[in-house]
């Protein structure tokens, strides 16, 4: 299957095509042509075998805009192709480097994000109902070995998938080249006389997917298995058996151990399953909310029989807490909303976020004045302006009567203080020092010694709506 002569690569593809019927007469199939040797070959491949397979053809085009007039130049050749052999183009384009600059990803992710929003919307719009991509052995082999090097599972190994179905309808992306050598591919484009376009971006080292192409898999072959693609390709084939046979183990079992409505593990029936059962069956009960784990948080879910703590911290900011209802999953807290204000020295300040108005006032610093002297700062020792904001994590401090700083954090748990309410608690900051904490006396070095004339209290004053800060 996998070294076949070039006269005969159509026909090979053919039988996968059927073996994993990815095909249907009537159907109408977009291919994804990028320009490069990949997806020429796959569009002239498609083009003989056209008549066999009965399907309406069309070529599809997006400009990722990453390169400039290389980009153009790509969607002009593709553009070309296309009416040479008198087919629909449906072309589409977006700016790949802002949207992934604005949701945080990698420009691979943002560019695959956005090419697949765009084969949505041709399905959408009726105009298809399949899309072939030239995603070759060559791509499987690589796939699979960053997934190995990443410390994917078996889901993991299963690589790409002969077909990506999208929910409940009958639009599919196909790949099926999954089983031909792109080294094959190119030949066959020579053979016939059909040019194609260099993306300058596969020689970049810095994608880590050009690094294991150009240099580890070429050195694997050399050193340790001159067949390394063909068998990653095979792991990659083994594994998405396995995950196919898994799925529906999990299906069955899940509904044994799972209480979706409480959002909770029934810890006897899940430790009655083996092992490999009660991984997958964690894992699908938290997917059901949203939540992809790790294998380190599933390992930790599984703990929580044992001695020891007896909740795990999960992405996201979910917990998962043991107790004698079983093991559950209590919801993220609601975001912080941090904020900072400027509080001048003497001066006032409106936090809504807190709920009130915050006032630094100067008082006479002597014993007979009639003020808490837990509650005095020395204004020698503080900037002229404060900031009031809520404490944030890591912050520490260090109140009077105590013997060594502690987390702020742990004060305010010894407080009971709802979450809410506990993440707006305010402090208020000298330089990179934080000098007050709502409810709590002041450091004792930073009090007004015997000499001193005068000190700054900083009050809480609720209620009073019309202080702004300036």
């Amino acid at each position: 299957m996998y070294y076949v002569p070039v006269r005969t690569l159509p026909q090979s593809v053919l039988d996968y095509i059927r073996r994993e019927e990815l095909l249907h007469a009537g159907d109408r199939v977009g291919v994804a042509v990028s320009g490069g040797a990949d997806s020429v070959a796959l569009l002239q491949i498609m083009l003989e075998l056209r008549p066999e397979l009965g399907i309406v053809l069309s070529a599809v085009h997006f400009n990722h805009q990453l390169r400039g007039e290389e980009s153009d130049a790509d969607q002009q050749f593709v553009t070309q192709l296309a009416h040479r052999h008198q087919l629909e183009l449906l072309a589409g384009t977006g700016d790949v480097a802002a949207h992934a600059r604005s949701h945080h990803l990698s420009t691979e992710a943002a560019a695959r994000q956005l090419r697949y929003r765009y084969f949505r919307q041709l399905f959408a719009e009726n105009k298809l109902n399949r899309i072939a991509t030239g995603h070759t052995l060559d791509d499987q082999a690589e796939t699979v070995l960053l997934r190995v090097v990443r410390g994917a599972g078996t889901r993991g190994l299963a690589g790409i998938y002969p077909r990506l179905s999208f929910d409940a309808s009958d639009f599919s992306v196909i790949r099926p080249l999954l089983k031909t050598r792109r080294k094959l591919l190119e030949s066959y484009l020579q053979e016939i006389g059909q040019d194609w376009r260099e993306d300058s971006s596969n020689r970049d080292l810095r994608h880590a997917r050009n690094r294991v192409r150009h240099g580890i898999v070429p050195r694997l072959e050399r050193t340790l298995n001159p067949a390394v693609r063909e068998t990653l390709g095979e792991t990659a084939d083994i594994a998405r058996s396995e995950e196919e046979y898994w799925q529906e183990e999990v299906s069955r079992a899940l509904p044994e151990v799972w209480q979706a409505e409480r959002r909770t593990l029934k810890p006897d029936a899940l430790a009655a399953l083996p092992l490999a059962l009660r991984r997958r069956v964690v894992r699908a009960a938290a997917e059901s909310l949203g939540l992809n784990l790790e294998f380190r948080h599933v390992a930790e879910i599984l703990d929580l029989d044992q001695p020891g703590p007896r909740s795990a911290m999960l992405p996201g900011g979910w917990l998962l807490s043991a107790s004698t209802d079983g093991l559950k999953f209590d919801l993220p807290s609601p975001p912080r909303s941090d904020y900072a204000y400027v509080l001048t020295v003497p001066g006032a300040i409106h936090v809504p976020e807190a709920g009130a108005c915050f006032q630094a006032t100067l008082v006479p610093a002597s014993a007979s004045s009639g003020y808490n002297p837990d509650h005095m700062l020395d204004p020698a020792l503080l900037q002229p302006e404060l900031t009031v904001r809520n404490w944030r994590a890591g912050d520490r401090y260090w109140p009077a009567h105590t013997k060594s700083p502690k987390k702020i954090k742990e004060l305010l748990q010894e407080r009971k203080l709802s979450g809410a309410e506990r993440q707006l608690w305010p402090v208020a900051v000298s330089g990179q020092e934080i000098v007050w904490l709502r409810g709590f006396p002041t450091p004792a070095r930073l009090r007004p010694n015997h000499g001193a004339r005068q000190a700054l209290l900083i009050r809480e004053l609720p209620g009073l709506e019309d202080v702004r800060h300036e």
